[in-house]
């Protein structure tokens, strides 16, 4: 029996309804495909990169170049390369930033945004400088809440870098972030030398900073070493504290803590010290006031307590009061009654000079009734501790003992007065 023409329209209706289909589904990849193309005949690398910069350097109030030949790869993770990147705030003569080379692996989202959204894969920077008082002065001039920060889902490398502050610089730092999202914690193993007129910091930290958009919530832990020409202070440290950008860089509070030794020639002084207190970089010098000290150690090195105000710069200033709990065993053992008391040592010093402690250092110690007033050089104090066999039995400094009463040999003084001079125990007997 013949078909009608009904039915033999149907299966035609059928197969026509099924090209629309496959057209309608295969629409969207050719959408994609073609905006490939679009990109890579209309938007070459020479072409797309600085479109790129200059849409990403708007969004942050920044002038960004590049020169040379930058390099692409179009795929599923669109990178491009680009060289000597310079970024600055407009109209600014220092660049916040300079970089040899840059490799940034983005998503096909970013690019076709052209920079509105700041989503990417991956960078690495070789050999970058970052300004840091341009850097903060461009963070100040960003209004609340507009400085928006990208994320990286498959981190940030940074090879050979270099950070340079007012009279201090970071050189040599390897940096490596797994990850990166704003409002994220952010994890960072860094290494690299800190260095500024007065002393050689190499480290090898790890850090975490729970908020990155805030700064909040910072803390590090890993080997650094203060060096000078002729001391060395090898350490374990950790240090945390809320970070604060916006007046200098600031830990408020910072809390330190070191296992640390003093190494100069012979001499190695182990101990333990812990810091606390407002941690800020101004002018030249990083300041804690006020600060709360503690020292721990065995030997010649005294359990010490104290309060009062430190900075560090290309001189070390410090004013402290406290107490030692205890009379260090490596001491000169003190005469009755003095050394059977148990009572602490009142306990003040302050200092201002070279950073390796090689100047004066003013002590004042009180026991009961009795009062120590001078001056002493650690270097010097470190090397007659240290000696096996200790030519004067007390430790060369300059000062004045004062004591209503010490008992020596089986006799008793009164109204006991001792003055000491380097080089010399004691230039004055002691008199009634």
């Amino acid at each position: 029996m013949n078909a009608t023409p009904a039915q033999a329209g149907a299966p035609r209706a059928r197969r026509r309804w099924r090209r629309w289909l496959l057209v309608l589904l295969a629409a969207p990849v050719a959408l994609v495909l073609l905006l490939w193309l679009v990109v890579w005949i209309a938007l070459p690398p020479e072409r797309m990169v600085p479109l790129v910069l200059a849409q990403l350097g708007e969004s942050l109030n920044l002038e960004i170049s590049a020169e040379g030949d930058p390099a692409s790869h179009l795929g599923d993770r669109p990178a491009f390369v680009v060289r000597n990147v310079v970024a600055r705030e407009p109209g600014a003569t220092t660049p916040l930033l300079r970089v040899d080379r840059v490799l940034v692996a983005l998503p096909w989202s970013t690019l076709r945004s052209l920079g509105d959204t700041l989503d990417l894969d991956h960078i690495e920077l070789d050999a970058p400088v970052l300004d840091v008082p341009a850097l903060l002065h461009w963070q100040a001039s960003r209004p609340p809440g507009e400085t928006r920060l990208p994320t990286l889902a498959d981190g940030l490398r940074v090879r050979n870098g270099r950070v340079d502050g007012e009279g201090w610089r970071v050189e040599s730092l390897a940096l490596s972030v797994p990850r990166f999202d704003p409002a994220q914690p952010l994890r960072a193993q860094a290494r690299g030398r800190y260095a500024d007129d007065a002393m050689r910091v190499p480290f090898d930290l790890a850090a975490t900073l729970v908020r990155p958009d805030s700064g909040r919530g910072f803390a590090l832990a890993g080997r650094a070493s203060l060096e000078r020409d002729d001391w060395q202070l090898p350490a374990w440290i950790t240090l945390s504290g809320a970070l604060h950008w916006s007046d200098g860089l600031q830990l408020l509070p910072a809390r330190l803590g070191a296992h640390a030794r003093y190494v100069s020639g012979d001499t190695t002084l182990p101990f333990a010290l812990g810091l606390h207190g407002p941690l800020r970089r101004h002018d030249d010098a990083w300041t804690v006031v006020p600060a709360s000290l503690v020292v721990r150690g065995e030997g010649v090195v005294p359990t010490f307590d104290a309060r009062g105000r430190v900075a560090l710069g290309t001189r070390l200033v410090a004013s402290l009061e406290g107490h030692i709990a205890r009379w260090p065993a490596d001491w000169p053992a003190l005469p009755p009654p003095l050394g059977q008391s148990q009572a602490p040592l009142a306990t003040t010093l302050s200092y201002r000079g070279a950073s390796d402690l090689s100047d004066p250092l003013h002590l004042r110690v009180t026991r009961d009734d009795v009062r120590f007033d001078g001056r002493l050089r650690v270097p010097q104090i470190s090397a007659w501790a240290a000696a096996a066999r200790q030519d004067s039995p007390l430790p060369p400094l300059d000062g004045r003992l004062e004591a209503a009463r010490i008992e020596i040999g089986g006799a008793r003084l009164e109204g006991v007065v001792v003055e000491f001079e380097d080089d010399a125990p004691a230039t004055g007997a002691p008199t009634p």
